[in-house]
């Protein structure tokens, strides 16, 4: 029987020995916390590198009343990594970050009491700041809050589920009994692994948890900066990216639609990609191909077209048809 305390921090991370140690400083030096039981947790995602090291290393110099421990998860993929911190964690509160989100001195603070300020928010989003390495393309505003950058204001957004518009994962806080009651055992998606950047699984999750009632929201006030390496803005890695987050999107769109209106939206959807699609090519022709913001626009919005067949034809929903 886990003994709840205030609030967990759950480090998901995946060869993150360069990043984890400027992560671990800035949760060294938080602020306001004095009236605040909590923890940090590293859920190591079968790094290959030194991760388990560098955070053992600490572990060993910790000087902190808050523990700060270590958990193995073997299975590959942000929402395993995600479980496993549920799993393990003993706060009412449980926090994500990332190992390349590094929070401001009062994000630990400004999220409990987000918390107690709103009890039927069930999940709530920071405010994240793009640290870019090198300046982005031009145009890339139109792109960029798909890497978790989310600059929404300064007063609390209430996401209204009409508006299928919810938080990244970075900077993520859950209630442990929003997670209990709403998140299945098996997601659909299960993130980004090696050979496979389908992704979407921290949207499936949060589809659940409005599904069951609970209130889903933005905290100005939980800033974090996303530091975003120079190899992210190349087509290598947007391209891709961009495909699996559209190959996913039927998943999050259908997660909280009534059975008998799936098959009418399934079509209205199906209509409307083909609509963006053949406007995309209408407007821009030629610059799909050299102009990298409307290749990724573009990309996105044929993989959601053909997410359906892709999910189905790739065993996705015949294994989970439970739960679309």
């Amino acid at each position: 029987m886990i003994e709840l305390i205030d609030f967990t921090v759950v480090i998901p991370t995946y060869n993150g020995a360069i990043r984890l140690p400027e992560l671990l400083e800035r949760l060294q030096n938080q602020v306001n916390i004095e009236n605040i039981s909590w923890e940090i947790i590293v859920v190591d995602n079968n790094s290959t590198d030194s991760t388990a090291q560098v955070v053992q290393q600490y572990q060993e110099n910790w000087q902190c009343a808050y523990p700060l421990k270590y958990n193995f998860e073997y299975k590959q993929g942000a929402a395993y990594a995600r479980k496993k911190g549920v799993e393990v964690a003993s706060g009412k509160l449980i926090g994500f970050l990332d190992d390349d989100n590094y929070p401001i001195p009062t994000w630990v603070a400004a999220a409990y009491a987000f918390a107690q300020k709103y009890p039927q928010a069930g999940a709530y989003g920071s405010q994240i700041h793009p640290d870019w390495e090198v300046e982005p393309p031009e145009n890339f505003e139109r792109i960029s809050p798909f890497l978790a950058i989310t600059e929404r204001g300064n007063k609390p957004l209430f996401y209204d589920p009409r508006k299928k518009l919810l938080p990244p994962s970075a900077g993520l806080v859950i209630r442990r009994e929003a997670w209990l009651q709403s998140v299945p055992d098996q997601p659909i998606l299960t993130g980004r692994v090696t050979g496979n950047m389908l992704t979407g699984e921290d949207l499936e999750m949060l589809c659940h948890i409005q599904k069951s009632g609970w209130e889903v929201w933005y905290n100005p006030e939980m800033e974090i900066y996303h530091k975003i390496p120079s190899s992210r803005l190349k087509k290598e890695y947007l391209i891709p990216f961009f495909r699996g987050i559209g190959l996913s999107r039927y998943v999050t769109r259908m997660t909280n639609v009534k059975p008998y209106y799936k098959p009418f939206i399934f079509v209205a959807y199906l209509v409307n990609d083909s609509k963006r699609i053949l406007f995309q090519i209408l407007k821009y022709g030629n610059k799909i191909k050299t102009d990298l913001v409307i290749l990724c626009e573009t990309e996105l919005i044929f993989s959601s077209l053909i997410s359906p067949f892709y999910l189905w034809k790739n065993g996705y929903l015949s294994k989970n048809n439970q739960q679309l």
